[in-house]
């Protein structure tokens, strides 16, 4: 529906369900096109300004456009209708494709509001019509036509334009060559440029952002609140690869006082992660942080812990893991089993330990994959305890699947020749339905024949096999 026509009041949201407008729609749905104006006359119902308005926003009368048009014509009878009305009334029309009567509505618009009613909005209606039913050529001609109705081409009118063509798949071109025609006749100002950068980035076009972008420079100047514009040109650039040189227009920004938004922080930060790009990264967000002072989101805050990782920078993870809260953000567990497994592969054991502590108070459950490392780690780092810890964890939790930690349970309780304990965490896995490995097997027979305790692998080995 139209939404640039004019905003709703709160006394149009208070008449939502009025029930004059109720029974009018009711008509419009139940009786043949033909038939409304009749049996809108014999329900004894009149109408006013305000109703009027309410049943012509409505869905129903955009599903029947032909309906409308007989109860616009109706309630005009005992009405002047506003310009919000009207305005309604084309956006009706041209939604669905009836670009005759819409052109006749505009006409009978501006001859009786004497050349008042007819505005910016109207034509915004016009452009977005033409342009959805994949007529850009009629929309470009309604701009050329505007004066025609006391309207001057203004900068408002060929953003509207301009945004309608861009709605359009792969129009990025048609919308750069309107703008290109009318420039000398039409100042642009920023949101003109904004828009057509936001065409730019769509469509991937770095060269033609660059060139769009100076243009800006040129005509607008600098502009902090222009932050749409410096986002949209900053992501086509690191979308396209063109990272560095993405790099060298921010500080340029940057010096001028202005300053992309989340939007390209966001993008920006998802590359240099994906790249590895440690240097970056941290440059990037502290850019966003401190001096744009824009709060980082979810997904932001865990791909950084994510490089920080990798990086073996654990002290900074777990900064930033403090932080969030502070900021309205809250970690989950792919958070905290990101961290563990920062840990685990630069074998920081005791800190591991500590974690899946700081873990369980949070009610934040390591991951299989996680807790099979852990407990490998464990037994390399001589720490047999911590690792039937994090087995304990898996049982009472049911974490799944527990395969290789089995394995590694198994394996380290044997090279510390804790056989009891290995008959114990089995009977557990035999419980839980743990598939245990032929090598797992061969490896407890060899160690309980060694230790003379055969009958307590074959008690193992008979529960294992009821059980498979």
């Amino acid at each position: 529906m139209i939404a640039a026509a004019a905003e709703k009041s709160p006394e149009r949201e208070a008449e939502e369900s009025n029930p004059r407008a109720e029974a009018f729609l009711d008509i419009i749905c139940r009786v043949p096109a033909g038939e409304v104006e009749a049996a809108l006359s014999a329900c004894g119902i009149g109408p006013t300004a305000e109703v009027a308005e309410l049943v012509l926003k409505s869905c129903e009368c955009y599903k029947r456009p032909k309906s409308a048009v007989r109860f616009f014509r109706w309630a005009g009878l005992s009405l002047s209708h506003t310009a919000y009305a009207w305005n309604l009334l084309v956006d009706i029309l041209g939604k669905a494709a009836m670009f005759e009567p819409m052109w006749d509505a505009i006409r009978s618009m501006h001859q009786e509001g004497g050349g008042r009613l007819v505005s910016v909005a109207t034509f915004a209606s016009v452009f977005a019509s033409y342009c959805a039913s994949g007529n850009l050529k009629d929309a470009i001609a309604a701009l050329d036509v505007m004066d025609r109705y006391g309207l001057k081409p203004d900068a408002v009118a060929l953003n509207s334009l301009l945004s309608a063509i861009c709605r359009v798949e792969g129009r990025a071109q048609a919308a750069h060559d309107v703008f290109e025609r009318t420039k000398a006749t039409i100042p642009p100002d920023a949101d003109t440029f904004a828009i057509l950068l936001e065409a730019c980035e769509k469509e991937g076009n770095a060269m033609r952002a660059k060139s769009v972008f100076g243009e800006m420079v040129v005509r607008v100047g600098w502009d902090a609140a222009n932050v749409p514009a410096y986002d949209s040109f900053l992501s086509t650039l690191v979308r396209g690869g063109l990272f560095d040189e993405a790099f060298k227009f921010l500080q340029v920004m940057r010096s001028k006082g202005c300053l992309p938004g989340i939007k390209f922080f966001a993008t920006a930060v998802d590359l240099v992660v994906l790249k590895r790009d440690y240097p970056n990264a941290v440059a990037i967000w502290n850019l966003m942080v401190s001096e744009a002072g824009l709060v980082p989101n979810f997904s932001m805050y865990n791909a950084m812990i994510g490089l920080y990782c990798n990086a073996g920078a654990m002290d900074y993870a777990l900064g930033m893991l403090d932080e969030m809260p502070l900021n309205g953000v809250f970690a989950n567990s792919v958070t905290y089993n990101t961290i563990l497994e920062g840990f685990i592969k630069h074998c920081k054991a005791r800190e591991a330990e500590r974690f899946l502590t700081e873990m369980s108070k949070n009610e934040q459950l390591p991951t299989a994959s996680n807790c099979a490392a852990a407990i490998s780690l464990f037994f390399k780092e001589f720490n047999p305890s911590a690792a039937i810890d994090v087995w304990r964890c898996i049982v009472e939790h049911n974490i799944t699947p527990a395969e290789d930690s089995a394995k590694e349970l198994i394996a380290g309780l044997l090279d510390f020749g804790r056989l009891t304990e290995v008959e114990r965490r089995a009977d557990e896995m035999i419980d839980m339905r743990v598939e245990l490995s032929r090598s797992t097997m061969d490896n407890m027979k060899r160690a309980f024949a060694k230790a003379q305790r055969h009958q307590s692998y074959d008690r193992i080995a008979r529960r294992l096999k009821r059980h498979t």
